[in-house]
């Protein structure tokens, strides 16, 4: 069997039988498709060795693609040999044989209170795009949804009483999340007036382009880039640092964490604990601050 028609299979079947996100199979394909055209056009995946593999993997290491990317291709590599050996297709998985590289853990990056403050009040919120704007970045702070989860959200996902939002996360679970005060009032003022003049295509999302359409991640990336520079935050902002600093802040103030692993949609609580840095500094200023010998 040739490689594209082997990712494409397995793909396939992730998508139909797993439900995973289209996110995870795009980086897959990704993954997969490069090592596919490193082992050269017309190459047979049968005919792939452990050997071929640590190469590759050693080559990818020397280039600077950091463990957790590398660990994540072999992953790929490792669940598309398994579908083929289940369905017959191969004989056996190399990928088994080959280690995943030691992953390090590094600390999420978020802003201070002080920085989201900023944020959240630099859209010009007299214009009806800068009100659309204001209510995104106000429900991705005060949810922590993840970005695909904010663009995509879509009018039947919003709950008036009490406020919160249905969000459908990955591998199609469902979560429930409340929105505070402060997000529902913007919420709630650009579905009134600006959305509205807006919707002249039926969309059913919540936050529409220009031309009536749903946003695109793409799309908002951007526009939480032009607002942090608005906002003087010099160091690199995405939307994934919002998510990091609703976690951070809940953390700060007393939130435990498997409140937090539900309210962010992690399947597995080891995913959430990477936030555990936090109480752990705020332990030790506790400390420093308290004990007499600090």
């Amino acid at each position: 069997m040739d490689w594209p028609r082997a990712i494409d299979a397995y793909l396939d079947h992730l998508h139909l039988e797993r439900g995973l996100s289209s996110n995870t199979l795009e980086n897959y394909r990704r993954d997969l498709r490069g090592f596919a055209a490193a082992r050269g056009e017309g190459s047979a995946v049968e005919k792939t060795t452990r050997d071929d593999i640590a190469a590759y993997i050693e080559k990818r290491r020397r280039a600077g693609i950091a463990p957790p990317s590398v660990a994540r291709f072999l992953s790929a590599l490792k669940g598309l040999f398994r579908f083929l050996l289940l369905n017959g297709w191969h004989d056996r998985n190399p990928a088994e044989e080959v280690d995943a590289p030691k992953r390090w853990r590094t600390l999420p990056k978020y802003l201070s209170i002080e920085e989201v403050e900023r944020l959240l009040v630099a859209p010009d919120d007299s214009r009806n795009i800068g009100l659309r704007d204001r209510a995104m970045l106000e429900v991705l702070y005060a949810t922590g949804l993840r970005v695909t989860e904010l663009v995509g959200l879509r009018m039947d996902q919003v709950i008036d009483d009490p406020p919160m939002v249905r969000v459908v996360g990955k591998g199609d679970k469902e979560r429930l999340v409340p929105l505070g005060s402060e997000a529902w009032k913007w919420l709630g003022r650009y579905l009134a007036t600006a959305r509205p003049l807006r919707h002249t295509r039926l969309s059913p999302h919540v936050f529409l382009s220009n031309r009536g359409e749903g946003l695109t991640r793409q799309r908002f990336w951007q526009v939480i880039k032009q607002y942090a520079h608005t906002a003087g935050i010099a160091r690199p902002l995405s939307p994934h640092v919002l998510r990091h600093s609703f976690a951070t802040h809940l953390l700060e103030n007393g939130a435990d964490l498997k409140s937090l692993q539900m309210l962010l949609g992690h399947a597995d609580i080891s995913t959430t604990q990477i936030y555990t840095h936090i109480t752990e500094e705020r332990l030790k200023r506790v400390y420093e601050k308290y004990h007499p010998r600090a």
